[in-house]
């Protein structure tokens, strides 16, 4: 089974006839994804990649039932893109575009807070249910079907986890890139809790970095859940220099609990298996799952 998002989602790409949109459409048409068309103002009524383009998002649930968009728009229109696909009905909105101001962010969560869909991201690789539906930027082969979900605020951290998990012979079902921005759709809490949900996922990769508490409020849910579905946890960042900005604007130590040593603290505590190098995370799920 899978979260969220599988082979019957019907994907539509904002910013599409651009360069990232236009790649990234590709692969994941290549994938097997059922992209069912895309998104231009100005351009509706045309065709590109062998898919329609409309005007707006509500023509395209309109038109063409799409009920989860990819967002490749520039940063100053990307809020805007966000909120058009919320009140057109769409129900997964994941936003890829990096550099969204943390104000626009602001609006899009009050925006978005009383409407019937999800967001993921943004600045973050996107979703992937493996063998049925990529709504991201991740390198699809690296994911194969399986039992083991992965919630990570790392892109690349994700593809590594996915490789080793597949690599001890285990599956991925359902892979979410949260992002990494102070201000996201969806956090480390809630991914993980769509996991613990899910009868078919058997175990959880959740993998997180300093900054912010969003991996120590998920602990403290897992142990509250009373849930016996092993989580394997990785932190990124343990060589941070306190109070400096690390790639990710997210990835700032403010206070003692943003630390990565503090948060694996909290994570065993709370009873999740935390590994001290990602090169860990896949024999440690074989371990789990043995």
């Amino acid at each position: 089974m899978s979260v969220l998002v599988n082979k019957d989602s019907k994907v539509i790409v904002q910013g599409f006839t651009g360069n990232e949109g236009t790649f990234h459409a590709g692969q994941m048409i290549e994938y097997g994804t059922n992209v069912v068309g895309g998104v231009t103002p100005g351009k509706g009524g045309s065709e590109h990649l062998g898919k329609p383009v409309f005007n707006t998002v509500a023509d395209a649930v309109e038109k063409a039932g799409a009920n989860v968009s990819i967002i490749f728009v520039p940063p100053a229109f990307a809020a805007d893109a966000i909120m058009e696909a919320a009140e057109a009905g769409i129900k997964v909105i994941v936003a890829i575009t990096e550099g969204i101001p943390v104000e626009d962010m602001v609006k899009v969560k009050s925006y978005i807070a009383d409407r019937d869909c999800r967001l993921i991201g943004p600045n973050c690789p996107g979703i992937i249910t493996s063998d049925e539906a990529k709504i991201g930027i991740m390198p699809g082969f690296v994911f194969k079907k399986g039992k083991v979900g992965i919630v990570s605020k790392s892109g690349t951290l994700t593809y590594e986890a996915a490789d080793q998990v597949v690599k001890a012979g285990y599956g991925v079902s359902t892979a979410i890139g949260i992002g990494g921005d102070p201000i996201i759709g969806t956090t480390t809490k809630e991914a993980l809790e769509l996991f613990i949900n899910d009868p078919e996922t058997e175990a959880v990769v959740m993998i997180g970095e300093i900054g912010g508490n969003l991996e120590a409020e998920a602990a403290r849910w897992y142990k509250a859940s009373g849930s016996k579905k092993p989580v394997v946890g990785f932190i990124a960042g343990q060589t941070a220099p306190k109070g400096r900005t690390m790639g990710h604007a997210g990835a700032i130590v403010g206070g003692a609990e943003d630390t990565a040593q503090a948060k694996m603290a909290i994570m065993r505590e709370n009873g999740i298996n935390v590994v001290d190098s990602p090169a860990e995370i896949g024999s440690t799920v074989a371990k789990v799952l043995g």
